[in-house]
C-alpha cells in the first residue's frame, strides 16, 4: 500500500516575501564567505597587522546584540 505525500498548505504573500528575503540574505552571506575563502586559498592569509583581533570583534558583536535587545520589546 502506498501512501501519497501530506498536501502542501501555500504561505500567505506576505510570508512567502518574508521566506525569499531571508533566503536572498542567507545567500548573500554564503557568497561572501565563499569569496573571503577563495581570496584566503589563492593569497593565503592575510598578515597579523590588517587582522582585527577576536576581542574586538567578540566586543563589537556583544555591543550590538544590546543594541538589538534594547529595542526589542521585554515579553511577559
Amino acid at each position: 500500500m502506498s501512501q501519497e505525500p501530506a498536501a502542501r498548505q501555500p504561505l500567505e504573500p506576505a510570508a512567502a516575501d518574508a521566506v525569499r528575503a531571508y533566503a536572498a540574505r542567507t545567500r548573500a552571506e554564503a557568497d561572501r564567505f565563499a569569496s573571503a575563502l577563495e581570496g584566503i586559498a589563492a593569497n593565503g592569509l592575510p598578515a597579523v597587522e590588517e587582522c582585527t583581533p577576536w576581542e574586538e570583534l567578540r566586543e563589537a558583536h556583544q555591543a550590538h546584540l544590546a543594541r538589538l535587545a534594547a529595542q526589542r520589546p521585554a515579553v511577559a
